[in-house]
């Protein structure tokens, strides 16, 4: 593991690269949060983000964000799940994460909305759709999505905040650009088509944030471009 001094550095360069690509698109650097993606990483780098400033981790698999939490018991962050989601770990990713951006199938979805009104709780969540056509990404089809997306609204404990997407890793940054430009048309047309507010767009990691905020994201997952190359 890094020390904090290293991850701040990491950190205040990326916070300086993120707000020179926005500006060059004209945004505002205010519009893009940093999500340090803490997966496989000690419990030390959630102490690093929120030392940093930073108020929302992702991680990627239930079982590890349960065990960091309950060693983290004085540390207040908000816990993203950002990695596929089984069905049969619903009701412990209700328990453990405050927001879902893994929401991958309507199947997915009802039993989130059970354990969440079981848990007397409204769950946050993204949409995650596939907007690569990658058949090795989970993640609704853009037409599944359009066409499902009434029975999401549905959901009385679900809240959807947006939509989330992964591009293809092994592409060109074309590609990525591609696949972030059709979540964003996605997101406009659902705002207009269903009147949801959908404010938040999570697309772009270590590898391709830059095409990501180019196209519109409200948030990028980045882990390696903080904490270093995972071991």
């Amino acid at each position: 593991m890094i020390s904090y001094n290293e991850f701040f550095e990491n950190f205040s360069r990326l916070q300086d690269e993120v707000a020179t690509v926005a500006r060059e698109v004209g945004r505002s650097p205010s519009e893009i949060k940093i999500i340090p993606v803490t997966k496989t990483h000690p419990a030390a780098a959630v102490e690093y983000s929120q030392r940093a400033g930073l108020t929302v981790v992702g991680e990627n698999r239930v079982q590890e964000a349960a065990s960091k939490k309950s060693e983290l018991t004085d540390i207040a962050v908000q816990w993203d799940l950002i990695g596929h989601l089984q069905s049969n770990k619903a009701a412990q990713a209700v328990a453990t994460f405050d927001r879902v951006q893994s929401l991958d199938s309507l199947k997915l979805a009802r039993r989130l909305d059970r354990f969440a009104g079981e848990a007397g709780k409204a769950l946050h969540c993204l949409v995650q759709v596939n907007t690569g056509e990658d058949p090795r990404k989970y993640g609704f089809r853009m037409d599944g999505f359009e066409r499902e997306v009434g029975e999401l609204v549905q959901l009385q404990n679900i809240r959807i905040d947006g939509l989330m997407t992964i591009a293809p890793l092994e592409d060109s940054t074309a590609t990525a650009r591609e696949t972030f430009a059709r979540l964003r048309s996605l997101a406009e047309k659902s705002r207009q088509d269903v009147g949801l507010e959908l404010p938040e767009l999570s697309m772009g990691m270590s590898g391709d944030w830059a095409e990501a905020v180019q196209e519109g994201s409200t948030m990028i997952r980045v882990g390696s471009a903080l904490f270093g190359a995972r071991k």
